[in-house]
């Protein structure tokens, strides 16, 4: 296992508009997202208000290939997962020229269209020609993916969506206002974000949480497996799910517990051979999520390098107090066991450009969290209580796969009975709970007194709360795997 090794922060993309539907001959059900927030703002209008002038509360927007992909032969797999991480690596630098241009676009207007945003554009359009030609060589190429090379300036002041708090994440209020270019502390890259917008007192947020029914036939068994915190500070900055074979591929720095053996390289044969910090031997699944820093100016091992503070995510590297991993029933009936190393993402790394379809961000405090979830705000909690992420994984299958070319159409959400899409099956819901011993940041100094924390993302994604997400491959061996459908099926807590 290579640890510590160079990340590159998460860049995000999103399609602009409609885009031509993609002729693939794959259909697939997008999983659904039942916590999705109401009242979103267009980010099409966000970006063509900044088109005139790039400041340095300006981010990249650019549509995500990756998610238009349903369908991608085997044999083109692996150029099309480099390419796509090539994409992101391109994203990266533009965003990197544009933190770093600001007296050349005060001087000339044109500036950042015309040497950083076209320039991308013409890079993108020859990758995204190779991703077309490798899928063509053992299948229908996709149409319409050149609708996507082109990219636009969009503002990371304030947040994106305006949430309301009467939705099931929350939103909040907008405290604090939009601060502008950057926060206040020590070490922190002017303008990456986060800003005093993205925080909100969780004790003026309306109550939004509310009980699931479940019906007599219910699946009501948990099953817990004890896989640590990372007290041993396992990260890398790779994603294998994302982009296999891709040194970085992740753009910033991951947290891991369970397997041992995850980087950007292992096989599911090396997972199957691995190590675990489970405390039961017979899991040797991986879960990875994003590091939370807290932004006070120290210098931490990836300092100086890509993927942390050479692309905007510095400062302390938080360890968990406390993670809890839960296996849940399905409100409606029995679940099924999971296939061994299923890849299941909740939560998109790129919901700030994206938008939020497939955002699954939960934020909380400890004592707060049976009334109020948050989406888009991270929770400035009052004294004595902590600050808790918590993320509910899709509990539907499709029946076959372990994973699919978008990384989401194999698995989808429950909706709001648990009913599962047509075609789907229950498998038991991870429920992954992180809870971290974190000052609420002084947001009316813009955290000048008591620094912000947030979560590691890609550079143009600016910290935003609404882009965490988590990662999960099953290598759970067979027995346990039965044990914990047994066990959830028959109403038993088991661990």
């Amino acid at each position: 296992m290579r640890r510590n090794t160079r990340k590159r922060s998460k860049t995000t993309v999103r399609a602009v508009g409609a885009v031509a539907a993609l002729a693939m001959g794959a259909g697939g059900i997008v999983a659904a997202n039942i916590y999705a927030s109401a009242g979103e703002t267009s980010t099409a209008q966000a970006s063509a208000q900044n088109q005139s002038a790039a400041t340095p509360t300006s981010t990249i927007d650019c549509p995500d290939v990756g998610q238009q992909l349903k369908a991608v032969p085997d044999r083109a797999r692996s150029q099309v997962d480099k390419e796509l991480a090539l994409l992101d690596k391109q994203i990266a630098e533009a965003y990197q020229r544009l933190s770093t241009s600001q007296r050349a676009m005060q001087q000339d207007a044109g500036f950042a269209q015309n040497a950083i945003v076209g320039p991308l554009k013409d890079k993108r359009t020859a990758t995204i020609d190779r991703i077309v030609i490798a899928i063509g060589r053992s299948g229908a190429k996709p149409q319409g993916l050149e609708a996507l090379a082109a990219c636009t300036l969009l503002s990371t002041g304030g947040n994106q969506t305006d949430a309301g708090q009467g939705n099931n994440q929350g939103g909040g209020n907008n405290q604090g206002g939009n601060q502008g270019g950057g926060n206040g502390n020590a070490g922190q890259p002017a303008g990456n974000g986060p800003v005093a917008a993205d925080y909100v007192d969780i004790t003026k947020v309306r109550p939004n949480v509310s009980a699931p029914r479940k019906s007599g036939k219910a699946s009501t068994g948990t099953f817990a497996t004890k896989c640590g915190v990372n007290a041993n500070k396992l990260y890398n900055t790779d994603n294998v799910i994302v982009a296999p074979g891709v040194t970085n591929g992740a753009h910033h720095t991951h947290d891991y517990v369970g397997n041992q053996s995850n980087n950007a390289f292992a096989t599911d044969q090396d997972f199957a051979k691995a190590k675990t910090s489970c405390q039961n031997r017979g899991d040797k699944s991986s879960y990875y999520w994003p590091v939370l820093r807290l932004q006070d100016g120290t210098k931490e091992f990836d300092a100086d390098q890509q993927g942390g503070g050479a692309e905007g995510n510095t400062g302390k590297i938080l360890t968990a107090k406390k993670s809890t991993l839960t296996f849940v029933g399905n409100p409606r009936g029995k679940v099924v066991a999971m296939p061994k190393f299923l890849r299941i993402i909740t939560g998109d790394a790129k919901a700030f450009t994206n938008g939020t379809a497939n955002a699954n961000a939960s934020w909380s405090c400890t004592g707060f969290e049976n009334k109020v979830q948050l989406k888009d705000k991270y929770p400035l909690c009052p004294s004595g209580s902590d600050v808790v992420r918590t993320f509910k994984y899709q509990s539907c299958w499709d029946g076959s796969n372990i994973d699919s070319a978008n990384h989401r159409t194999h698995v989808a959400f429950a909706d709001a009975s648990g009913a599962c899409p047509s075609g789907f099956k229950a498998i038991p819901q991870l429920v992954h709970r992180l809870v971290y011993d974190a000052d609420a940041p002084s947001v009316k100094d813009n955290g000048k007194t008591r620094p912000f924390f947030a979560v590691d993302g890609f550079p143009e994604q600016a910290h935003k709360p609404v882009t965490d997400h988590d990662d999960f491959i099953n290598v759970f061996d067979e027995r346990l795997m039965k044990k914990m459908t047994q066990c959830i099926n028959t109403g038993r807590k088991c661990s």
